[in-house]
């Protein structure tokens, strides 16, 4: 059973502004990684269901980031199939995001009251995704669809929808300022936040610190 309701997930991730996007099959990195975002200020984390066995990953990392981070509220994404979902919810997803619309979904996040964000490409699957009871919808990808000037676009008839991108976001001012101007709610951000070394290996530090900072410009822009 998820630990957050679906309205404290959609105002935490205006709050914050931002959501790590994350998968490996090495249950040990996934702590790594959820904890220097944690540490870094973020308190949403998508795990991407990637592969077999992905959702035994997620089992075990829900379990350890309850204990020692238990302010992070630990989501699913890439699930596109209501089966899926109703195994994800079972093993305590506080919310499950979508590269597609599907409706069968929908109704199996609201039997729970789960927050539910499937991918959306136009406006038309906007408001079908809204009627069905998404309160933040994602453009996926988000560069492809449109960019910022899609979202700007796409306030202008439908200044209520709450808008996440993902795919083409960078913790960098420029990018996240021209996100943030356009009016979306947050952005999720995958590769560009998961620094490597050298050796091909993950800089938690490094990753830490660029959650941080880009947090904090966030903040700034939408002062």
């Amino acid at each position: 059973m998820a630990r957050f309701s679906r309205i404290e997930v959609a105002l935490k991730m205006k709050e914050t502004g931002m959501i790590p996007v994350f998968f490996n099959s090495d249950i040990e990195v996934c702590k790594n990684i959820l904890k220097a975002c944690y540490s870094g200020g973020a308190r949403l984390f998508e795990f991407v269901n990637r592969g077999d066995f992905a959702h035994e990953v997620f089992a075990k990392l829900n379990k350890w980031a309850a204990k020692e981070c238990p302010e992070m509220m630990l989501g699913v994404g890439s699930v596109i199939d209501a089966g899926t979902t109703s195994l994800y919810l079972q093993l305590g997803a506080n919310f499950v995001v979508s590269p597609i619309l599907n409706a069968e979904m929908a109704k199996v996040c609201n039997r729970r009251k789960v927050a539910w964000s499937p991918g959306c490409g136009s406006l038309t699957e906007i408001s079908y995704a809204e009627e069905l009871g998404a309160e933040v919808v994602k453009i996926f990808p988000g560069a492809q669809v449109g960019g910022p000037e899609f979202v700007k676009a796409a306030k202008g008839p439908f200044p209520w929808s709450s808008i996440m991108p993902t795919g083409g976001v960078k913790p960098e001012r420029e990018n996240l300022t021209a996100w943030f101007k356009a009016g979306v709610h947050c952005v999720g951000m995958g590769s560009q936040l998961m620094i490597k070394n050298a050796d091909g290996s993950f800089d938690y530090k490094a990753i830490e610190e660029a959650t941080a900072n880009a947090i904090s410009i966030i903040k700034e822009i939408r002062k």
